[in-house]
């Protein structure tokens, strides 16, 4: 047997003043694709043949150029034309919030999934893993015979769910059943930062899903709490359920309603995990903390829903403080114009750099005289394996003060202690460390004394009922009162 794979992962903010381009993406194809993907064990314990299209992923970036989507979709296309006769199944990674310029209906997941039913029909064997953070519709869901999304967030159970939906679809194609995913859809809009599965309610429901998959008629649920950093008509919460049978199509159905009323009776329940504040509360409260390390999240800048991480707007405050006695660290800030300046200095060498884009008051330029400390690569990091290198970092001390700031000249945000062991940076030396997140990542919190996010503005905000929305579905809680 032969299965066709492929992914396609775009987070796409169209808050921010740019779009994902083809350059933005981790392109593999053939050999690279499917390693890129870690999905090859499942495959060859069944002894099944993988044919690779296209592996495309941007992470969190902007809205798709029509040009980019394009041309991976065709990549998508090509392989399924070239390969029809001969394919038994499909897995896809779809992340689920990859909205396309000038695209009909707006998804490029949705679209991908449409044109490719077109060439094989309704019944190849379809499954698809997800991002919790994506949005669906009904015709989506009920074109897949398996979709299911990470349970954890952040996402510590990527590969874990990578596994478990190959090994439905392997076991679906030795025992062929006519089933499709179920799909319901909740009035509830929330913000990834009002969802974090160590806290509840979240915790709850995913214990509640679980129990639910004992059951030998239901193969898997999924809680999908959709995305907001673009204004569109599927935006909101869903439910999946798969039936194990054909016989339990209808028993997924009554299971669908049970877990939608499940997470609808708890829409009260949602809030932001851990401590939250104003950004002066903010501040002072990470000055305030007598032990070490403390982190504030810049969750307005939060690079990983897609924002920039140009804003200077936390930098700033700390630098009208009349007296500093805590050592800052800032990682990172953005600034491609300031990198290039930087990237001919040697250690040690003080340099005079005007730190900030200037895009907007956020990003206002901020005159600085500095000592540059080190540069190197801004990567990306799985476990402790390089994977791709994305740009250029390099540390300055402020001359006068103690902050030291990582300037980059790409949007990657700093998730994991490899990223800035690799530049020779140990953040827990420093007394406060101001990243560019939301809720805060598990290498942070584990070793922070204290952490806080600050409620900043920028491309990412987190007050979801303030979110001036146009197109989605109403009313829809929090922003009605239903």
């Amino acid at each position: 047997m032969k299965v066709l794979i492929g992914q396609f992962v775009t987070e796409s903010n169209a808050n921010i003043p740019h779009l994902c381009e083809l350059t933005d993406y981790d392109l593999a194809f053939g050999e690279d694709c499917i390693a890129k993907m870690q999905i090859r064990s499942v495959f060859e314990r069944h002894g099944i043949e993988l044919i690779p299209s296209i592996y495309a992923n941007a992470g969190a970036n902007g809205v798709v150029s029509a040009s980019a989507f394009a041309y991976i979709e065709s990549c998508f296309l090509k392989t399924v034309q070239e390969h029809r006769h001969e394919i038994d199944g499909i897995y896809l990674m779809l992340h689920g919030a990859s909205e396309v310029q000038d695209l009909e209906g707006g998804s490029g997941d949705h679209h991908i999934l449409l044109e490719i039913r077109k060439l094989v029909g309704p019944y190849v064997p379809i499954a698809v893993s997800c991002d919790p953070h994506g949005n669906l519709k009904k015709e989506y869901a009920e074109a897949i015979q398996i979709l299911r999304s990470y349970r954890q967030s952040p996402h510590t159970d990527k590969e874990e769910t990578y596994e478990k939906v190959t090994e439905l679809l392997c076991q679906l194609l030795k025992q062929r059943q006519h089933i499709h995913a179920v799909y319901r859809k909740l009035p509830l809009i929330l913000g990834g930062e009002q969802s974090v599965s160590a806290d509840e309610p979240v915790r709850s429901i995913n214990r509640y899903m679980d129990q639910l998959e004992e059951d030998p008629r239901i193969l898997s649920c999924s809680w999908h709490v959709g995305y907001i950093r673009h204004d569109c008509a599927v935006a909101g919460c869903g439910i999946v359920v798969i039936p194990a049978h054909t016989e339990d199509q209808a028993y997924a159905e009554e299971i669908a309603d049970q877990l939608a009323d499940y997470v609808w009776q708890r829409r009260h329940e949602f809030h932001y995990t851990g401590l939250t504040a104003k950004p002066d509360e903010a501040l002072k409260m990470a000055l305030d903390y007598e032990g070490s390390p403390a982190v504030i999240t810049d969750s307005g800048d939060n690079m990983t829903s897609g924002a920039t991480g140009w804003n200077t707007f936390v930098l700033r405050q700390v630098l009208a403080l009349p007296q500093l006695k805590k050592h800052f660290l800032f990682a990172p800030i953005c600034d491609p114009k300031t990198v290039e300046q930087l990237k001919v200095c040697q250690p040690g060498e003080p340099v005079k750099i005007c730190l900030g884009v200037g895009h907007d008051t956020l990003s206002e330029r901020v005159e600085l005289s500095v000592i540059v400390r080190k540069s190197g690569e801004i990567a990306r990091f799985v476990g402790d394996e390089l994977i791709k290198v994305f740009g250029q970092g390099i540390l300055v001390s402020v001359q006068g003060k103690p902050i030291d700031i990582l300037i980059t000249n790409t949007s990657q945000p700093i998730i994991v202690n490899a990223q800035l062991q690799h530049l020779g940076i140990d953040w827990t030396g420093y007394e406060v460390t101001v990243v560019k997140q939301g809720y805060i990542f598990p290498d942070f919190k584990a070793q922070a004394g204290f952490y806080v996010m600050s409620l900043t503005d920028g491309a990412t905000p987190q007050d979801t009922a303030s979110i001036p929305f146009k197109r989605i579905m109403r009313p829809m809680f929090p922003i009605d009162q239903i």
